[in-house]
């Protein structure tokens, strides 16, 4: 058995029921499949028993512990030489294992991952939170893009490395958001090799609304800083932009209300419109970026309404990050507080 694939999950029947069906779509068939549900009050099993003719399954429940440790539990039950990780809100293309297999003959590495993309079918919100989460206008391009900020870290949503390398290194972490790139950081001092493999990719559908996208970016922001606390070499510049771009947005915002003010108060003793002007030089920043992303969207997916929606997409994205990253810098590095205390609920319950 050269490869298995190791899934957490929690609550989410319907999610594995379409990645089950992906992964017997396969046109590599040499692999295993080992469910690990993480202590969910909506189980999969009946949905596992659906695939156990033509998928080699194992479903496993065990009492909720957090996605990384989930995944500890399936890689100890593993047998394949490789171990492939991904999140339960994928779907894979009949090609993905193939590529993978294609890129490891031609090159070998300890560790690997995969860029993501939006399926057809998902709902125009979908497609506006994976344009964000993708963009190089967003994120910079770390999350797998052709262009990049930063060098490529794996993350969980499709990652894949030997089964031997993960156990020599203790698999993941128990930090409660942000245990892919801790353990992405891992890798890389401990001297493995990491590769992206451009054609791996999945269908990774992530949050459903802005709600739900809002708090996942939010807990992103307050790992960065969690990360930072463990390794204060990994914060690179790129990880600040959010964090830079929220406060130009509150800074710029406070111009407006200026501006206004000036208007009501003093236009009438002032001219040229000095009001006027504070109010222009605040907005004209925010709708040439909100433009860039409107224009690159639409192109991209060929909707006026998907490009709209990715505008709120951008906003959520990095201003939840950077508020999030405010957040934990000063309850953490201020305040002198723990990794925990930055959360304010409990993530997986």
């Amino acid at each position: 058995m050269k490869y298995s694939f190791i899934i957490p999950v929690f609550n989410r029947p319907d999610e594995v029921d379409e990645l089950l069906d992906s992964l017997t779509r396969q046109t590599l068939r040499q692999f295993e499949v080992i469910i690990v549900e993480d202590g969910s009050q909506q189980p999969c099993q009946d949905v596992c028993r659906k695939y156990q003719d033509c998928l080699d399954l194992k479903y496993f429940m065990k009492e909720n512990s957090g996605p990384g440790q989930s995944r500890n539990y399936g890689v100890e039950r593993a047998t394949g030489e490789y171990v492939l990780i991904l999140d339960s809100d994928v779907v894979l293309p009949e090609g993905y294992l193939q590529a993978v297999d294609e890129e490891l003959q031609r090159e070998t590495c300890d560790a690997f991952g995969g860029p993501d993309r939006a399926h057809e079918s998902f709902t125009p919100t979908q497609k506006a939170i994976s344009y964000s989460m993708t963009s190089f206008f967003t994120t910079g391009g770390i999350r797998g893009g052709k262009k990049k900020l930063d060098k490529f870290y794996p993350r969980s949503f499709n990652m894949g490395i030997r089964r031997d390398v993960y156990q020599q290194l203790g698999g993941f972490s128990k930090m409660r958001f942000g245990e892919d790139i801790d353990f992405s950081i891992r890798i890389f001092k401990a001297g493995c090799r990491c590769r992206l493999f451009p054609g791996a990719w999945v269908y990774h559908k992530r949050r459903t609304d802005f709600r739900k996208f809002w708090r996942q970016v939010y807990n992103s922001g307050i790992a960065r800083i969690n990360l930072y606390k463990k390794y204060p070499e990994s914060l690179k510049l790129v990880h600040l932009l959010p964090m830079v771009f929220t406060l130009g947005v509150f800074f710029l915002l406070i111009l407006f209300v200026i501006g206004i003010l000036v208007g009501i108060f003093v236009r009438p003793y002032v001219d040229p419109p000095f009001g006027l002007m504070l109010c222009t030089a605040a907005l004209l920043p925010l709708v040439l970026y909100s433009l860039v992303v409107f224009l690159d969207s639409a192109i991209q997916y060929r909707s006026l309404r998907i490009g709209l929606l990715s505008i709120r997409a951008a906003f959520n994205q990095l201003m939840g990050y950077g508020c999030g990253f405010l957040n934990a810098w000063w309850k953490r590095c201020v305040r002198g507080r723990d990794e925990f205390s930055a959360y304010s609920k409990n993530f997986y319950k």
